[in-house]
C-alpha cells in the first residue's frame, strides 16, 4: 500500500509539472465548419454531399439533433462524413438531457466521439463496444452501484460516486468498455455533473493539444467552464471521425445535441518538441496508464474514514511515544543503580 501511494503521488507530481510548463504556450483557433454541427442544420443528411449522417433511432427537428427520445431500448447517433486531419483540436458541445423519470430512474447517457469507426450501433453509448480512439461520455446511470444493491451488498463511501457523470476512456480496439461498473477499469479520470432537467445550457469542452487531453464543464449557468479531467500523454492519431450517440434501456431520456464546435488550435513548439512528435502515431494509448488505474484502485476514501485514520494514527504515536519514556526512564534508573 505504501509504495502504491508513493507512486501515486510520483505520478501527480509529474501530471502537474507537465500542466503548468503548458501554461505558457498561447494558442490561436479557429472554427472549422465543416467538422461542426449547428442550426439549421444544412449539413445533415443522406446524400454523399451532405457533411453529416445519422443512424439509428436519431432525427433532426429544427431546435436540435435528437439522439433518442423518451423511450425505452432507443439508440441513435450522428457522424461526421469528413475524417480529422488536424494535430490540435478543441471539439465545444451544446447538449440536453431531459426526461419525465426521476433521479436515478432515467438512462443511460450520451457520449462524443473521437473514433476511427463511425456508424456502427454497439452497447457503448450507442456505440460499438472495443473501439479505436477516444470516447467521452456523459453516464446517467449508475449500474455498478444498482448492481451491488441487487446483491445486497455494501456500497462505501470509498467507492461511490454522484451520478450523472463524466468520463474519459481511449480505446486501441481491443479494450472493452465495462457497463457494469460505469467504465472504471478503464477510464482515464471525470467528475460529477448534474445536467439532467436544467434549465440553462449544459456544455461539454474537449481539447486535444500537444497530446494533452482537457475535459470542462459548463452546467451552472454562470458561463464559466469547470475542471473535469486534465491529462498529458494522451496519444490519439490523425484522421479520426467525431461523432456522438446516445443509448436507452428500460429506462431512457432524451438525449439532445443542440451543437458541435470544432476548433483548430494553432500552437507555438519549440524545436524540441517538435521532434519529440515527429513521430506518427497510428494507434492510441496513453502514458502511464498503470499509474492511473492505481491511483484509481486507491481512491480517497470518505471524510469519516480519514478522521478516523487520523486520529488513530495519532493515538498510536502518543502511545508509543508515552511507551518509550517509560521504557527509557526504567533504563535509566537502572543505570543509575548500577553506581551505587
Amino acid at each position: 500500500m505504501p509504495l502504491k501511494f508513493c507512486w501515486t503521488i510520483a505520478f501527480l507530481v509529474v501530471t502537474l509539472s507537465l500542466c503548468f510548463a503548458d501554461d505558457d504556450h498561447e494558442m490561436e483557433e479557429f472554427l472549422k465548419r465543416e467538422h461542426s454541427l449547428s442550426k439549421p442544420y444544412q449539413g445533415v443528411g443522406s446524400s454523399s454531399s451532405s457533411h453529416w449522417e445519422l443512424m439509428g433511432d436519431a432525427m433532426v427537428t429544427t431546435e436540435q439533433v435528437r439522439l433518442t427520445p423518451d423511450m425505452q431500448s432507443r439508440q441513435g447517433a450522428i457522424w461526421s462524413r469528413i475524417p480529422c486531419h488536424l494535430k490540435d483540436w478543441e471539439v465545444q458541445v451544446h447538449f440536453k438531457i431531459h426526461g419525465q423519470g426521476k433521479k436515478n430512474l432515467n438512462g443511460d447517457g450520451l457520449a462524443i466521439w473521437y473514433t476511427k469507426e463511425r456508424m456502427q450501433k454497439g452497447p457503448v453509448f450507442g456505440n460499438k463496444d472495443n473501439f479505436t480512439g477516444l470516447g467521452v461520455f456523459v453516464d446517467t446511470y449508475p449500474n455498478e452501484e444498482k448492481h451491488i444493491e441487487a446483491q445486497k451488498k455494501r456500497y462505501t463511501p470509498r467507492t461511490q460516486r454522484i451520478f450523472p457523470f463524466v468520463l474519459a476512456m481511449v480505446g486501441n480496439g481491443t479494450i472493452s468498455y465495462d457497463h457494469e461498473r460505469d467504465g472504471r477499469p478503464t477510464e482515464l479520470g471525470g467528475c460529477n455533473a448534474m445536467v439532467r432537467n436544467l434549465k440553462h445550457d449544459s456544455f461539454l469542452f474537449i481539447r486535444y493539444v500537444r497530446r494533452r487531453l482537457t475535459v470542462m464543464i459548463d452546467i451552472d449557468g454562470q458561463h464559466e467552464w469547470r475542471d473535469c479531467l486534465d491529462l498529458p500523454g494522451v496519444r490519439l492519431p490523425q484522421g479520426y471521425y467525431f461523432g456522438a450517440s446516445a443509448i436507452t434501456g428500460d429506462l431512457s431520456d432524451n438525449h439532445d445535441i443542440i451543437s458541435m464546435k470544432l476548433y483548430q488550435l494553432t500552437v507555438l513548439r519549440s524545436k524540441k518538441e517538435e521532434e519529440e512528435e515527429e513521430d506518427v502515431i497510428t494507434i492510441p494509448s496513453v502514458d502511464n496508464m498503470e499509474l492511473i488505474r492505481l491511483g484509481q484502485s486507491d481512491e480517497g476514501m470518505s471524510g469519516i474514514a480519514i478522521f478516523f485514520t487520523v486520529l488513530f494514527s495519532m493515538l498510536a504515536c502518543i502511545f508509543l511515544i508515552v511507551i518509550g519514556l517509560v521504557v527509557y526512564s526504567h533504563w535509566n534508573e537502572n543505570r543509575r543503580k548500577r553506581f551505587y
